[in-house]
């Protein structure tokens, strides 16, 4: 995919992440991290940039880009921090969900704020014990006259530091799993409603891991977004252009790899030559470049289906299982290739290796992805 392919508005925005990239993630990124800091600025500046509203209509004060306009944008900013990146797409998501289905009360209460960067959103699906089975939700909402009463736990949710109103999936029927799901808008200074510390991990802390708990949380059912029976079809509905992005955002940082490691095999003197002299070294970057390549063919093979109304269910399975784990194996070789300067802070590869090792977790583990190949295979081999 080349920007050739896009439209001039996805050719605008592509250039607007590539200089929010260069302007606001590059020259902060490794103070986030250093902070364990996921920063409420950030979204700010993104709003201005005009990256908060990709997957909005135009009508309704968004981008309205493509699925694959979408991954390309992803690629170019995750190049820089996936973790970042991902904390943006999860905010987009959120502002789509209420710019499709959410009421005149939603839209009008959120999404221009949501759009600027005003307000942050965040998706509560994941529970403290729910593990892969994302239909097993033990918070409960409970209707009371006009409202609904919450209580339960959500746990590794993106945007937890920053968030201002949270995307709470809740089960309304205790045992009735998907079917008793609904989703409800939750302002984050809620009474009631507890913002966790975020989590202490090995890296990418600019997505902003954490937790909330609830308890006794009163709502008004002006905040519901969707009915029960029809949150957790919703939650699920966009999995394959997520598993996908992830897959686009591993070849950014594959990207990112080699182009840090190939200029010091270049510059760098052995034995009388530079490293890129090194036949062994060079094959070995030469199979990181076509596992990026391979996982870019892959992630937007998946956006085109989707763009064109097609099931990507198979396609994005492989893409996101394919890419995350070329994005681990592809940056520790770009990293060995360094030599023990690959160590050095002033390179990208530990926040990059953190952040490749997360995406295994992200939006369906590798073997969540094996799970859904596995039963393509054997439909097609039943027929």
């Amino acid at each position: 995919m080349t920007a050739a392919s896009l439209t001039k508005l996805e050719q605008d925005c592509l250039a607007a992440a590539e200089d929010f990239s260069a302007n606001t993630l590059a020259p902060n990124v490794m103070a986030w991290e250093a902070a364990h800091s996921a920063p409420r600025e950030m979204f700010q500046a993104a709003g201005d940039a005009g990256l908060l509203g990709l997957l909005v209509s135009p009508d309704q004060g968004g981008m309205g880009v493509s699925y694959v306009a979408l991954l390309t944008i992803l690629e170019a900013l995750a190049k820089v921090d996936m973790a970042a990146t991902f904390a943006l797409i999860v905010h987009n998501n959120h502002a789509r969900a209420i710019a499709v289905s959410g009421s005149d009360h939603l839209t009008d209460t959120y999404l221009a704020d949501m759009i600027a960067g005003r307000t942050v959103g965040a998706f509560l699906l994941t529970e403290p014990q729910g593990g892969s089975d994302a239909a097993a939700i033990s918070t409960t909402a409970i209707e009371d006259g006009d409202d609904y009463i919450i209580n339960g736990a959500k746990a590794w949710i993106s945007n937890t530091p920053t968030a201002d109103i949270l995307n709470v999936f809740a089960q309304t029927e205790p045992g009735a799993k998907a079917r008793g799901i609904l989703s409800i808008q939750v302002p984050a200074d809620a009474p009631g409603v507890t913002r966790l510390p975020a989590y202490e991990m090995m890296g990418g802390y600019a997505i902003g891991a954490g937790g909330f708990e609830f308890r006794d949380v009163r709502v008004s059912k002006s905040q519901l977004m969707l009915p029960v029976g029809k949150g957790f079809q919703a939650a699920m509905g966009g999995i394959d252009i997520a598993r996908a992005g992830v897959a686009a955002m591993c070849a950014g940082m594959l990207r990112a790899g080699l182009d840090v490691a190939m200029p010091h095999l270049l510059k760098r003197q052995a034995f009388g030559a530079p490293l890129a002299d090194q036949q062994g070294l060079m094959w070995t970057l030469a199979d990181v470049a076509t596992d990026m390549e391979a996982t870019r063919l892959l992630a937007f093979n998946s956006a085109e289906l989707i763009d064109n109304g097609e099931s990507a269910v198979e396609a994005a399975a492989h893409a996101k299982k394919f890419a995350t784990r070329a994005a681990f194996k592809g940056l520790n070789a770009c990293m060995q290739a360094m030599g023990a300067d690959g160590l050095k802070q002033e390179f990208p590869f530990a926040r990059h290796l953190a952040a490749a090792k997360m995406a295994e977790y992200l939006d369906g583990t590798t073997e969540i992805q094996n799970l859904v190949i596995s039963r393509a295979l054997k439909k097609a081999y039943a027929s």
